[in-house]
């Protein structure tokens, strides 16, 4: 069944049910558990139809808990294109705290993301690069995933951030003899050039590196 001829049914079946698709992946917006009981029912039914199968593990029911919604159910969030969707808590216009059903990286995009920076190697390319060539190497990626992940709840991408000036730390202990052994320097350093150069590094611009950091040398 192509991702058309399902938007296509699914607009003259249930004209009323607003829904999100990317690719094969489908978001369906219900107003109760029995209205999304009978649509899960009618897809697996089309898809049969169609010579498919509605995937057993990621097709469920989720219920979208926050402030107005303060029932029960077994699950209450769900994955959708990098993002977790899940109860948070939100601040109000005029300050005030309240729970909301909001979207986050997911901590499997969060994963990836470090498997990929890690896979740089940044603090073995000491003899190799300098902080100019690095930050040209990492910036585009960095920026991707700030604009992409940062859309909503910027405050997830922080550990990542944070994970990557701590290579960087490592790369400078490699790169300069006066770092070496004295990883804590290395540190102060850090912080004083993205005071004085924030555009160096585009995560420098939302997250700055902090002092006080505990980082081992090697």
């Amino acid at each position: 069944m192509g991702s058309n001829a399902f938007d296509m049914w699914m607009s003259r079946t249930f004209p009323g049910i607003p829904f999100e698709r990317y690719a094969d992946n489908i978001l369906v917006h219900c107003v109760s558990q029995a209205q999304a009981a009978h649509l899960l029912v009618a897809i697996g039914d089309r898809l049969k139809q169609c010579g498919l199968d509605l995937h057993p593990t990621k097709c469920r029911i989720v219920y979208c808990k926050d402030d107005n919604r303060r029932g029960q159910h077994e699950l209450i969030s769900f994955d959708f294109l990098g993002y977790t969707f899940r109860p948070r808590t939100a601040k109000s216009r005029w300050g005030k705290h309240f729970v909301s059903f909001l979207p986050a990286m997911s901590p499997k995009a969060g994963k990836a993301i470090r498997t990929a920076i890690r896979g740089w190697r940044l603090a073995r390319r000491g003899n190799t690069w300098s902080l100019d060539g690095i930050a040209r190497w990492v910036n585009p990626f960095v920026r991707g995933w700030i604009n992409y992940y940062g859309r909503f709840y910027r405050s997830a991408l922080s550990p990542l951030l944070s994970y990557l000036d701590r290579l960087l730390v490592r790369w400078a202990c490699r790169k300069f003899k006066r770092f070496r052994g004295r990883p804590h320097r290395a540190v102060r350093w850090l912080c004083r050039l993205a005071e004085r150069d924030p555009g160096l590094f585009a995560h420098w611009q939302l997250c700055r590196p902090a002092r006080g950091w505990t980082i081992r040398a090697g």
